[in-house]
C-alpha cells in the first residue's frame, strides 16, 4: 500500500513540475542564472567583489557593476529575488550601455536601498521617480518586477506598483530610454547585496495608437 502511495505521489510531481516548465516555457521567459556560476555575467571593475553562494548572487566591496552581457534589451519584464544589508545600496541598471569603470547615467537603474544614507529608497527610478519610504525591508527577500513597454516603466515590489512612469516624448537628459544590457550594482564597501531568481522576458514594441 505505502508502495503504491509513493509511486502515485512521484507520478504528481513529475507531471507538475514537467506543467510548470511547459508553462514557462509558453510565457517566454528565460532564466539569466543558472544559480552555480557567473555564466553570461561579466563584472566591469573588481570582479572579485562578486560569487555565487549557496545559488545566489552576491555582491560585497568597493564599487562595481555586473553586466548580463549575452544580449541586450529593449521591451521586457525583468525579475529577481533582491536583499541588501542594513545601510546597503545596490540597484538593477537597464537599458545600460557597457562601461569599464565608473558611475553611469544612461539607461535607468531601479535602486535598491532601504536605510542608506541616500534618501532615494527601494523601487525608484533614480534621479527620474524618487520614493522616501522603501516598501520592504532589510535583510529580506523582496521581488523587484520591471516593466518597459516603448515609454512606459513600470517597478512593483512584492507585487505591488511603486512607479508607473512614462517618458515624454522628445525627453532631454541623462536618464533615457532605448536599448542596452542589464547590471547589478554594488556601490559601496559597506553594502552586501543578494540575488536569486534573475528572469526575463521580450516583449513586442507596442504599437502607437492611431491619430
Amino acid at each position: 500500500m505505502n508502495r503504491v502511495f509513493l509511486s502515485v505521489s512521484f507520478g504528481l510531481v513529475v507531471v507538475v513540475s514537467s506543467a510548470f516548465a511547459q508553462e514557462n516555457k509558453v510565457e517566454g521567459w528565460k532564466s539569466l542564472f543558472d544559480g552555480k556560476t557567473l555564466e553570461g555575467w561579466k563584472p566591469n571593475e573588481r570582479p572579485e567583489n562578486w560569487t555565487v553562494e549557496d545559488g545566489v548572487i552576491v555582491g560585497r566591496g568597493k564599487r562595481s557593476h555586473l553586466y548580463y552581457m549575452k544580449e541586450e534589451f529593449q521591451n521586457f519584464e525583468f525579475k529577481a529575488d533582491a536583499m541588501i544589508n542594513p545601510g546597503g545600496n545596490s540597484g538593477i541598471y537597464f537599458h545600460l550601455a557597457y562601461h569599464d569603470e565608473g558611475w553611469f547615467f544612461d539607461g535607468h537603474e531601479a535602486q535598491i536601498n532601504n536605510s542608506h544614507g541616500d534618501p532615494v529608497r527601494t523601487g525608484s527610478l533614480w534621479a527620474v521617480v524618487k520614493l522616501y519610504e522603501s516598501p520592504t525591508k532589510d535583510d529580506t527577500w523582496f521581488n523587484m518586477h520591471i516593466i518597459v513597454k516603448g515609454q512606459n516603466i513600470v517597478v512593483k515590489v512584492d507585487g505591488k506598483i511603486v512607479v508607473d512612469y512614462t517618458e515624454p516624448e522628445g525627453a532631454k537628459g541623462p536618464r533615457r530610454l532605448g536599448k542596452g544590457y542589464f547590471a547589478l550594482q554594488q556601490h559601496d564597501p559597506g553594502s552586501v547585496v543578494r540575488f536569486r531568481n534573475i528572469m526575463v522576458k521580450r516583449l513586442p514594441q507596442p504599437k502607437r495608437p492611431a491619430h
